[in-house]
């Protein structure tokens, strides 16, 4: 028993120290500080950001999504959402996903995750200032390639696949629109 509340006193003394210990405290801070800078390449996409689809008459969706930094500018967040949807049975009309963009080195890298239970690990490049594109390593199955790119005050995005053994991509669903 006297063990047990000297362990709880340490871990108390432990854990209450860390967070203020002035390194701990600047590196907690430093992200906050470099937000915009460490984002300026992605700065176009911050926002919020309407969505139709039409892809060929086989789904119609209209939605947002919003670009914004979190857990204090150390990741930059996309949320989505679908206001209305029609398409076939087998078509998920009810897709929730997320999309965190990190830093690691000096690269910008990306993971995806959604309600069907798909992970995408991504690359991450800007070819121009303002698009970017997301690109999924190589590997035994297919490739995915997410593209964003403003033009003309209108966000256009694709979701592009391509086939294992293929350089070519095929689009699965396109969308566009302007900033609310």
């Amino acid at each position: 028993m006297q063990s047990m509340k000297k362990l709880g006193v340490a871990l108390v003394l432990l854990c209450g120290c860390v967070p203020v210990h002035p390194c701990c405290a600047q590196a907690q801070a430093q992200p906050k500080a470099d937000e915009a800078a460490q984002w300026k390449p992605l700065a176009f996409l911050l926002g919020t950001w309407e969505a139709k689809t039409d892809a060929g008459g086989k789904v119609n969706s209209i939605g947002t999504y919003t670009f914004k930094p979190e857990l204090n500018g150390t990741v930059l967040a996309r949320h989505s959402s679908a206001d209305s949807c029609k398409g076939p049975a087998d078509f998920d009309c009810d897709h929730h996903d997320l999309l965190y963009l990190f830093h690691e080195g000096d690269a910008i890298r990306a993971v995806y995750f959604d309600n069907e239970g798909h992970v995408l690990h991504y690359t991450v490049s800007t070819p121009k200032p303002t698009t970017v594109v997301f690109d999924t390593e190589p590997g035994p199955g297919p490739r995915f390639r997410l593209t964003y790119e403003l033009a003309g005050g209108r966000m256009q995005g694709k979701f592009q696949m391509s086939p294992p053994g293929s350089a070519e991509y095929h689009s699965y669903l396109e969308w566009s629109g302007g900033k609310r």
